[in-house]
């Protein structure tokens, strides 16, 4: 595998930057890894496990490099649109896919649309919380941490975003009325700098955990989908949420090693298990 080559693309209303890590005399699909809203740095261990294939990582529109042309939120539906304009740049596909978080969401939105790019998608742990049981109270929750986010600024929504993440079993209807930690505790500021503009609460929360899939497109898509959820993430809602998702789809979810990052190796603070999810995600490749 060669150094990582950047490149940038112009969408609708953004400049996305994407770098490619080339694997000479590769047969194999490209191998397109996506989060959202992390961007490609999140990806650098599990890319390095990969020499054998060409890596293909990106950063959403207004996450790392990508810079935003136009306001508003990003919904799945824009970033699958990104997605498509990018598989289109690398040649049209199909190429196969490691979505994680957000990027799942984001990427289950392509194949509903553009199945024919996408040979197989593994999605990680995609939060769709309106898939839940408990959907209602899920998503107040949700609501809930957006409108702490408008009122006291990133600090205070943070310590909710990481108390209902870190939560095992149902979200209680009361979420919003119970005492939350200090975000100094987590290391997080507690004066609000009066910035509005945060790529997670600001641009994606609401629209990637409200997102209504289209479940009959991608029963019927020629797309082979694999749904993964960490070992370590029993009961927390992003597992919950794949477990659903792959019910929706009429098969089960695969256990991947660790947790929610648990392709990271100490990336943005976060250990998880990258040479066991490596492993795990040639196994369900086919490799």
């Amino acid at each position: 595998m060669t150094e990582p080559t950047s490149h940038t693309l112009e969408v609708p209303g953004a400049i996305l930057h994407y770098d490619i890590r080339q694997a000479e005399g590769s047969a194999d699909p490209l191998l397109l890894l996506i989060g959202s809203p992390m961007d490609a740095t999140g990806f650098t261990a599990l890319a390095a496990r990969f020499p054998d294939r060409t890596v293909v990582t990106y950063d959403p529109r207004g996450a790392g490099r990508s810079e935003r042309t136009s306001g508003g939120e990003s919904t799945p539906e824009l970033h699958a649109d990104d997605l498509h304009r990018l598989i289109d740049a690398l040649g049209g596909g199909p190429v196969d896919i490691l979505a994680s978080s957000g990027g799942a969401v984001n990427a289950l939105a392509l194949v509903a649309r553009h199945p024919e790019q996408v040979r197989t998608l593994v999605a990680h742990e995609p939060p769709a919380a309106a898939t839940l049981p408990d959907r209602e109270q899920a998503l107040a929750a949700v609501a809930d941490i957006r409108q702490t986010y408008e009122r006291d600024g990133f600090g205070p929504a943070m310590a909710k975003f990481i108390a209902i993440t870190s939560l095992t079993g149902e979200v209680p209807a009361d979420f919003a009325d119970q005492p939350m930690p200090n975000p100094a505790d987590f290391g997080m500021p507690t004066e609000d700098d009066g910035s509005r503009d945060d790529v997670l609460f600001a641009q994606n929360l609401m629209t990637c955990t409200h997102y209504e899939h289209d479940f009959e497109a991608l029963r019927a898509a020629s797309t082979r989908v694999v749904v993964a959820v960490g070992a370590e993430s029993e009961g927390q809602l992003a597992r919950r949420s794949g477990e659903a998702v792959a019910e929706r789809l009429g098969s089960e979810a695969v256990i991947f090693p660790s947790n929610h990052g648990g392709f990271m190796d100490g990336e943005f603070g976060m250990k998880g298990d990258p040479d066991g999810f490596a492993a795990a995600l040639r196994k369900v490749l086919g490799e």
